[in-house]
């Protein structure tokens, strides 16, 4: 039975094409016999060498599935020449066709030159390498006559007619068009959530005459049901300032491109003296359940209001992707909360025996200023905190040797590594200055850590300490310090905070406000105030500030190398190794001084790490253009590390990103 199913596909009708040739030939007896004989001879000659030829070829293919199935039973060869998928053999070194079944002569369509083409031509979309490379399956679907396929495949050495070895490839086709059909189906209508937001509503309202309210209301409705429409979903508003929206996963792509035009869409608002409300946007997509979705969506909520608002935040099933947020914020936090702030936050002190304060790696005058803070209001509780700091790497020796000085900070600054190895369970952690697991001064303490106290005013990036028993994340507040002094208010008297902590405290609001020029509010000039009163000097403080002749003369040097890579952002680009951290600061605040600048950032090599600065006077948001780089900080003042970088690698990718911020 095999034979014959064998021969049928070796034999592709030609029978057919010798009885034309005889019936020339006897037709030709009566015209001319000489002709007549002719033919007859050239119709027997063709006839033995195609049955010659077809004997080699049933041979050769009867041989291949020997060697293809060993010492296997008749009927597994059986099963192999009278399988259901299609079934192709090839050579994958030359392309030649050796043998197909029927299935895959009727899905190629090439049955009668099955033995004359190469793969390109049965299956144009079809590779090859993926067997060369060991593999068993098709990494992609082939795509032929209309149908898609997952194929298959092994590879086998078999003996040639000349008995040399040669590489044949078996592949077998699985129709996968209607599954694939399905799941595309599935994909496009799982569900979209979100929640929306007018972040501004309450400063909108107090800007807007009583009269104009239910207008300035009716357009912001409007513009978001337009926006929504597209979507084909269902928009309901169900507080005052927020929406439920829900749509298909079809059309999230389509918002995507449109980069959330709906955010630009409200300036067109226009309250009060210019003014103009701002929505921040919180999706879910891609979870099991919609009690999920709703989740992911509200942590998606949560994430863009600590970013600033104004702005989209997606989160899929692993991560988070960020829209928008170009706009300077306001302030929007309130006495109130901080005063609930400090007394939770005076509770997890009191209830803690042990207590370590912790900033980010290579902490600056900020993250100490805030960790003194802490450990005064500590003290006032009666409680003793540590400070976690690399004593040789960081930016505020000045800072440090003020309050090792002191006889309360006797003991009081501890390396990560003696501080990790004393700590003992309910052991509290207060992260200060930072919000990511990635960039605190010991993430292993932070790992080993059940309770954990977070204070930061930077814009929350994708990865944050989670699970925090105390989180308070202002990204309007100017500097952690400036937190720091304002729960101090609440916790101690101004008596109670040593001169130098107040100076220290003073010096990282002075720092990250570049002396009271960048991301002031009125809440930073309180917190300033507070500080006089508790006996800071802003001479003594400005003392702090001083560097060395070296510092200065690398920090020009830094600022020679700077071009102007657009009208109103300054580069620079240091290629020699051993740059000063604190120098390139310094130089990329100094490049700002420049007219017409408005956003400047110096790159340089730090050990085999490739290292970022970049500052903003706040119309070109730097922590944004700087995010797509792995870095963070807050529109004004921010960084990125790139570990073994090319230096001209990084400053293209950095160009990169700013032209990609600028046509956004």
């Amino acid at each position: 039975m095999n034979n014959k199913k064998l021969s049928r596909l070796l034999e592709p009708n030609l029978q057919f094409y010798f009885l034309c040739l005889l019936a020339f030939t006897l037709a030709a007896v009566t015209v001319s016999p000489p002709l007549a004989l002719a033919e007859g001879a050239a119709t027997v000659a063709l006839y033995a060498y195609f049955v010659r030829s077809n004997k080699k070829r049933r041979q050769s293919v009867l041989q291949y599935i020997d060697n293809v199935t060993g010492n296997v039973d008749t009927a597994s060869k059986s099963t192999l020449i009278n399988s259901p998928l299609p079934i192709m053999v090839f050579r994958p070194d030359t392309g030649e066709v050796i043998w197909s079944n029927e299935n895959f002569l009727q899905l190629a369509g090439v049955r009668e030159h099955l033995f004359e083409i190469k793969v390109e031509d049965a299956a144009p979309e079809f590779p090859v390498q993926w067997l060369l490379e060991g593999r068993q399956e098709c990494p992609e679907r082939v795509v032929m006559n209309s149908r898609r396929f997952r194929v298959y495949g092994s590879l086998v050495r078999a003996k040639g007619r000349s008995g040399e070895q040669n590489l044949v490839a078996t592949t077998y086709w699985v129709d996968t068009t209607e599954m694939d059909r399905l799941r595309e189906d599935y994909d496009a209508t799982r569900l979209v959530l979100g929640i929306v937001m007018v972040d501004n509503y309450e400063d909108m309202m107090n800007a807007c005459a009583d009269t104009q309210r239910s207008a300035v209301l009716a357009q912001i409705d409007e513009k978001l049901s337009s926006w929504a429409a597209v979507g084909n979903g269902l928009l309901i508003k169900t507080e005052r300032d927020h929406y439920l929206f829900l749509f298909e996963e079809r059309y999230y792509d389509h918002f995507v491109e449109e980069k959330f035009s709906v955010l630009d869409a409200m300036r067109d608002i226009k309250v009060g003296e210019g003014g103009h409300p701002t929505l921040s946007i919180g999706l879910g997509r891609e979870a099991d359940s919609i009690p999920a979705l709703h989740k992911n969506a509200a942590l998606s909520l949560e994430m863009a209001l600590s970013r600033g608002g104004d702005q989209a935040v997606v989160r899929g099933k692993t991560d988070f992707a960020f829209y928008g947020g170009r706009a300077k914020t306001t302030e929007k936090r309130t006495k109130v909360k901080s005063r609930v702030m400090a007394n939770a936050l005076g509770e997890l002190l009191a209830d803690s025996a042990d207590i370590y304060v912790m900033g980010h790696s290579f902490a600056d005058m900020d993250a100490v200023g805030a960790a003194a803070g802490v450990c005064c209001a500590a003290r006032k509780l009666g409680r003793r905190a540590q400070i976690v700091i690399d004593p040789e790497k960081n930016a505020a020796q000045s800072v440090l040797a003020m309050l090792r000085a002191l006889p309360e900070y006797e003991g009081v600054f501890v390396n990560p590594a003696e501080a990790f190895v004393k700590m003992r369970p309910g052991t509290l952690l207060v992260v200060v200055d930072t919000n990511r697991p990635d960039l605190v001064e010991s993430p292993q303490i932070l790992e080993s850590s059940s309770r954990v106290a977070v204070i930061d005013h930077h814009r929350r990036a994708a990865s944050y300490i989670e699970n925090a028993a105390f989180s308070f994340h202002e990204p309007y507040a100017s500097s952690a310090s400036e937190l720091v002094t304002e729960l101090l208010q609440y916790l101690i008297e101004p008596s109670n905070l040593l001169r130098e902590e107040a100076e220290a405290l003073l010096a990282g609001i002075v720092l990250d406000t570049k002396h009271f020029v960048l991301r002031t509010g009125g809440r930073t000039f309180e917190a300033a105030a507070f500080l006089r009163r508790a006996g800071a000097d802003t001479a003594d403080v400005q003392r702090l500030f001083q560097g060395d002749l070296e510092g200065m003369v690398s920090k020009y040097d830094i600022v020679r190398q700077a071009e102007l890579y657009r009208p109103d952002v300054a580069l620079a680009v240091v290629g020699q190794d051993g740059v000063d951290r604190v120098a390139a600061a310094q130089a990329a605040d100094e490049l700002l001084t420049l007219r017409g600048v408005k956003a400047s950032f110096v790159v340089y090599r730090s050990g085999t790490a490739i290292l970022m600065s970049g500052r903003s006077l706040g119309e070109i948001n730097v922590q944004v253009i700087l995010e797509a780089l792995g870095g963070g900080g807050n529109s004004a003042t921010a960084g990125g590390r790139i570990e073994n970088g090319d230096i001209l690698d990084v400053r293209e990718k950095l160009t990169q990103a700013i032209d990609a911020y600028f046509e956004k």
